[in-house]
């Protein structure tokens, strides 16, 4: 059994996706970063940086139980744990290099262009603009990449698929304004219309859908997801 540290965020969904794809059995332990759960000593303890998803394996390496975090290092175990969504051999240093920069790329400079549009106070201009034009830099680069191909990595659908169908799926937030968001990039487009089409998808976006997360927007809030814009409390 796998217990999955889930909030309804891109990240936490690439690994809905994997458990759904795969087929494992897994119990959804909510965390409510509106609330702060991220930062309860229990938590902390599975992830000391406060971020969803983690997941905790009973069936570990050797039989012992193992903790994950960071969305990208438990796409990896869980692809090398089941053998699932590897591609193949030839494909190992691609496959590397693509989760890589959807990791440290795509996905932060999207969730910074999403937090500068919309929670930042106004008079950011050049921050707004950094982040939006990186998030759409990146874009650029995964669209020149799909240029003439069905997947990210290989000729089958890998983790790296199922790691970019988790941001590129808010790609309406990331890019605030735009009427048809995926229309400059109809490589992604068409790759993105060929992922979501896949039945795991929509048992995906029910995961966590019976719990009641925070959905207002206050301080508590705020402090809970950006602590390190107010001082210590005393």
């Amino acid at each position: 059994m796998i217990r999955f540290y889930f909030h309804p965020t891109p990240n936490p969904a690439k690994i809905s996706l994997f458990l759904e794809e795969a087929g494992l059995d897994y119990e959804v332990v909510p965390v409510d970063t509106s609330k702060g759960q991220q930062h309860d000593p229990e938590f902390l303890a599975v992830n000391p940086n406060g971020k969803v998803p983690a997941i905790v394996d009973s069936d570990g390496p050797g039989g012992h139980p193992a903790t994950v975090f960071d969305s990208t290092a438990i796409l990896m175990y869980l692809a090398e744990k089941t053998g699932r969504f590897l591609g193949q051999a030839q494909d190992r240093p691609q496959l590397l290099s693509w989760l890589m920069f959807l990791g440290t790329g795509l996905g932060p400079f999207s969730g910074q262009a999403v937090h500068f549009q919309y929670a930042a106070p106004g008079g950011l201009d050049y921050a707004v603009n950094r982040y939006r034009r990186e998030a759409e830099r990146h874009y650029r680069v995964l669209e020149d990449h799909l240029a003439d191909r069905t997947f990210i990595v290989g000729d089958e659908y890998t983790i790296a698929d199922i790691s970019a169908w988790g941001w590129l799926d808010k790609a309406p937030k990331v890019l605030k304004g735009a009427e048809e968001p995926l229309a400059p990039y109809p490589n992604i487009a068409r790759w993105f219309r060929r992922i979501d089409a896949r039945q795991a998808v929509a048992r995906a976006r029910k995961v966590g859908s019976d719990i009641a997360f925070k959905k207002v927007n206050d301080e508590e809030t705020r402090r809970a997801l950006f602590p390190s814009n107010f001082p210590p409390v005393a």
